[in-house]
C-alpha cells in the first residue's frame, strides 16, 4: 500500500470535486481517495499503479501531476489559459452574431456566427460532458449542454449561444478566483528558498534544500531568506520572522538562537547549523497543517453537502416532469414547457451553494496563516466565531513566562549558599518555568550543585529529591502542609511575598523549612489591551486559571484591570473549571502554552496555544496556534472567526435565495435561459468574491 499526492488542474467546482473523489475511490486497487478542494490536491492510498490513477483523472476531464513535480513549476500568466482564449473567441463570435442580426446581414451568417460562438465556448464543456456521461454522472457541464442544445432545438440560437458564452466566462472567472483564493498556500510555499549556500568539508557550494542534511552549516547573507531551520553558530543579525510568526518587528539573532526557514536575514551574515530536514521545517509543517485544515469540512459545509445531495436530483426530476406531463397529460404546447424545464436544469446546478462555505474557510485560514495564526480547520474557525468565554493560563500566556528570582529568605541556622545548593539539586530535573528561574539564579551565584537522586514531581505543588541520603523538598505552601511541616516561623514572610504578587517556594525537609525563594513573572505589555480587544469582540467572560497562590494571582489580575481569576488550581481543577464555564456559557476557549495545560486545552471547545513557532507540541496539540508569543493575535482570531461565520451565512442564504427566486420565476414566466445562466454563474462569482473578503481582515495593532 502506498500513498500518493496529486495536484489537480481545472478543479474549480466543489460539487465536481466530490464526484471526482467518489470516482477515484471506486477504482480497483484504490483503498481511499480524498480531495482537498482548497489546495486542489488529492491524496490516494492505493496498490494500483500511479499511471492508472492519472488516466482515470484525465478521463474525468481534469489534469493531474505529482505534488513534487508541481512544486517545481511556475505559474502561467492568465492570458496563456486556453479556456480564457476560447471564451474571448466565443464572446467575439456572439457579438458578431448580434451585430449581423442587427444589420440584417442574413439568417445564415447569424446562425453560423452563433454556432461558432457555441463551439468555441463549449469546447471544454463538451469535452467534460463526454467524460461525465461515460462515468454516468450528471454534473453542471451536462446540465448546461442540455440547456444549450434544447435552446437550439426550439430555434432560440441567441439564447443557446449566450448560455454557452456566459457559462464559459463564469468557469474562467471562477477558476481565476479560486486560484487567487488558493494563493495563500502558494505564497507560503514560495517563502523558503529552493537552495542554500552550504559549507561541507571546508568547501562552499549551492545545494538544493532536499540535499541539505541535519548538521550541515548554511551561510546566510544579508537580505537573503533563510532556507532551513537551524541554530545560529556565528554572526549577529536582525531577522524578520513575520512570514512565520506575524511579528511586526525583526528579532535579534546571535549564537545559540533558533532561526526558521522562510524568514529574512536583514543585516549581518549568519552561519547556521541545520537542525531539521527540508520536509520537517516549521514552515513545511505549517503548510501541511494549513492544507489539512482547509480540507476539513466545517459543520456548515456538511449541511450544504447533504442539502445539495438531494436538491439537484429533485430539481432534475421536476424539470423532466415539466417537460413531459403538461403536454402528454394536459395537452399543453410542448415548447414553452420545454423552455421552463431547461431553465430548471440550469438552476439545478448547485455550484454557488456548494462553494459558499469552502471559499470562505480557505480564504480565512490562508489569511490567518500569513499573519502568524495557525487554525487547524474550518470547524475550529466556526467555533472561534461562536465563542462566549475564554480562559487563560497565567504563566507564559498573560505573563512573559520567564520568571526571575526576586527574594531569598534564609531561616536561622542555615546558610544562603547551602539553601541555593539544595534548591539547584532538587530543581535540576524539572522543566517548570519557576524551576528554570531558580536554576538560572543559582548558576549566577555559582552554586555547588550536589547530585540529586530519586527525583519526584508533585503536580501543581513542587518536587523532591534525595541529596546526600536525605529527602529535600521545594514547593508551595500546600506541599509542605501536606507533609505536615510546621510553617509558623515562615508564615509572615510567605504572606508578605505573596501579597506582592510573587510566587514563594519553600525549601526544606518534611521536618522544617530552611528558607524561601520568591519568584515573580512580569505581565506581558499587551495583555491588558488584548483582553479589552476580546471584550470588544463580544466575549462575555474572561477568567485566568493558575496553580499559583491566591495573593499572587490577585496581584496579576489587578494589574490586568480586575480580571476574574481562580487560583491554587491543580490540572484536574482547571479541567473542572472549563466544564463549568461550558455549562454556563456554551463555547469556551482555553489559552495556554500547549504543554502544561493539555487536559484543559483538550476539554475546551477550542485549545489555543502560544508560541507555536518554537514548539512542535503546540503545533500538534492545539486547535489554534499563535505562532509568536503575542497575545495580541487573539482578538484578530476571534474577529476573523466571527466574520467568517457571518460570510458563510450570507453566502448560503444568498445562494438559496437565488435558486428559490428563479424556480418561482420560471413558473411565473419571468425568466429565460440566459438569465438563468447569468444568475447561476453570477451567484457563484458573488459567493466567491464575498468569501475572498476574509483575506483582507486586518488585525488591530496592539503593542507587544
Amino acid at each position: 500500500m502506498q500513498k500518493s499526492v496529486f495536484v489537480l488542474h481545472g478543479l474549480d467546482c466543489a460539487d465536481c470535486a466530490a464526484k471526482l473523489e467518489k470516482r477515484i475511490a471506486g477504482l480497483s486497487g484504490v483503498e481511499e481517495a480524498t480531495i482537498n478542494f482548497g489546495a486542489s490536491k488529492m491524496s490516494v492510498r492505493h496498490t494500483t499503479g500511479v499511471p492508472q490513477i492519472l488516466r482515470a483523472i484525465k478521463e474525468a476531464g481534469y489534469a493531474a501531476e505529482s505534488d513534487h513535480a508541481a512544486a517545481t513549476q511556475t505559474n502561467q500568466p492568465l492570458w496563456h489559459d486556453p479556456k480564457l482564449i476560447l471564451t474571448v473567441i466565443s464572446g467575439l463570435f456572439l457579438a458578431g452574431g448580434m451585430t449581423a442580426s442587427l444589420f440584417n446581414l442574413g439568417d445564415r451568417l447569424v446562425i453560423d456566427l452563433l454556432l461558432a460562438a457555441m463551439l468555441s465556448g463549449g469546447y471544454f464543456v463538451v469535452k467534460n460532458d463526454l467524460y461525465s456521461i461515460k462515468a454516468l454522472s450528471l454534473d453542471m457541464n451536462v446540465l448546461m449542454s442540455v440547456a444549450a442544445i434544447g435552446a437550439v432545438a426550439i430555434g432560440e440560437w441567441f439564447e443557446g449561444a449566450t448560455v454557452v458564452f456566459l457559462f464559459s466566462l463564469g468557469n474562467t472567472l471562477q477558476a481565476y478566483s479560486m486560484a487567487k483564493t488558493r494563493s495563500s498556500i502558494r505564497a507560503l510555499m514560495e517563502l523558503s528558498p529552493r537552495e542554500a549556500l552550504v559549507r561541507r568539508d571546508g568547501r562552499e557550494a549551492m545545494l538544493p534544500v532536499e540535499q541539505i542534511l541535519v548538521g550541515d552549516i548554511i551561510i546566510v547573507k544579508p537580505g537573503e531568506r533563510i532556507a532551513m531551520d537551524g541554530t545560529v553558530i556565528k554572526g549577529n543579525s536582525q531577522v524578520n520572522q513575520a512570514p512565520i510568526t506575524g511579528e511586526s518587528l525583526p528579532v535579534e539573532k546571535s549564537p545559540g538562537a533558533d532561526v526558521f526557514a522562510g524568514t529574512i536575514n536583514e543585516e549581518g551574515s549568519l552561519e547556521v547549523t541545520v537542525t531539521r530536514l527540508a520536509q520537517d521545517t516549521t514552515l513545511a509543517k505549517i503548510i501541511d497543517l494549513v492544507e489539512e485544515a482547509q480540507a476539513q469540512r466545517a459543520p456548515s459545509q456538511q449541511f450544504v453537502d447533504v442539502f445539495a445531495k438531494y436538491y439537484t436530483p429533485v430539481v432534475i426530476a421536476v424539470a423532466l416532469a415539466i417537460a413531459t406531463v403538461p403536454t402528454l397529460a394536459l395537452g399543453q404546447p410542448f415548447i414553452p414547457w420545454l423552455e421552463k424545464a431547461l431553465i430548471l436544469l440550469v438552476i439545478a446546478c448547485p455550484c454557488a451553494l456548494v462553494i459558499s462555505t469552502p471559499v470562505a474557510i480557505v480564504s480565512a485560514i490562508g489569511s490567518a496563516a500569513r499573519r502568524g495564526v495557525l487554525i487547524k480547520g474550518g470547524a475550529y474557525l466556526e467555533k472561534a466565531g461562536a465563542l462566549t468565554a475564554v480562559a487563560f493560563d497565567k504563566t507564559g500566556t498573560l505573563t512573559r513566562g520567564r520568571p526571575e528570582v526576586t527574594d531569598v529568605v534564609v531561616m536561622p541556622g542555615f546558610q544562603k549558599q547551602f539553601l541555593l545548593d539544595i534548591a539547584a539539586a532538587v530543581e535540576g530535573r524539572s522543566q517548570h518555568p519557576v524551576a528554570r528561574a531558580i536554576l538560572r539564579y543559582t548558576e549566577s551565584h555559582e552554586a555547588a550543585v550536589p547530585p540529586g537522586e530519586q527525583f519526584q514531581s508533585f503536580t501543581g505543588q513542587g518536587a523532591m529529591a534525595v541529596v546526600d541520603g536525605k529527602d529535600y523538598y521545594i514547593g508551595n505552601e500546600r506541599l509542605f502542609q501536606r507533609l505536615g511541616t510546621d510553617l509558623t516561623g515562615v508564615q509572615q514572610q510567605l504572606d508578605v511575598l505573596q501579597s506582592q504578587g510573587k510566587t514563594a517556594m519553600l525549601v526544606g525537609t518534611a521536618d522544617q523549612p530552611m528558607g524561601i525563594i520568591a519568584v515573580a513573572d512580569r505581565v506581558r505589555s499587551n495583555s491588558a489591551a488584548a483582553l479589552q480587544g476580546l471584550r470588544s469582540a463580544g466575549i462575555k467572560r474572561l477568567v485566568m486559571l493558575t496553580g499559583d497562590n491566591t495573593a499572587t494571582a490577585g496581584a496579576i489580575a489587578d494589574h490586568l484591570g480586575g480580571l476574574e481569576y481562580k487560583a491554587e488550581l491543580l490540572p484536574q481543577d482547571k479541567l473542572s473549571t472549563i466544564k463549568e464555564l461550558q455549562s454556563r456559557y456554551g463555547k469556551v476557549a482555553m489559552v495556554g502554552d500547549g504543554v502544561n495545560d493539555t487536559p484543559a486545552l483538550a476539554a475546551a471547545d477550542i485549545g489555543i496555544a502560544m508560541g507555536g513557532a518554537g514548539t512542535d507540541t503546540a503545533l500538534e496539540t492545539a486547535d489554534i496556534a499563535l505562532m509568536a508569543d503575542d497575545l495580541g493575535k487573539l482578538p484578530y482570531t476571534i474577529k476573523l472567526g466571527r466574520r467568517t461565520l457571518g460570510i458563510i451565512k450570507q453566502n448560503i442564504t444568498f445562494a438559496l435565495l437565488v435558486k428559490a427566486l428563479f424556480i418561482v420565476g420560471t413558473f411565473l414566466g419571468f425568466t429565460n435561459l440566459w438569465m438563468a445562466v447569468f444568475a447561476d454563474t453570477g451567484a457563484a462569482m458573488i459567493v466567491i468574491a464575498n468569501g475572498m473578503r476574509l483575506m483582507r481582515v486586518q488585525e488591530d495593532r496592539l503593542t507587544a
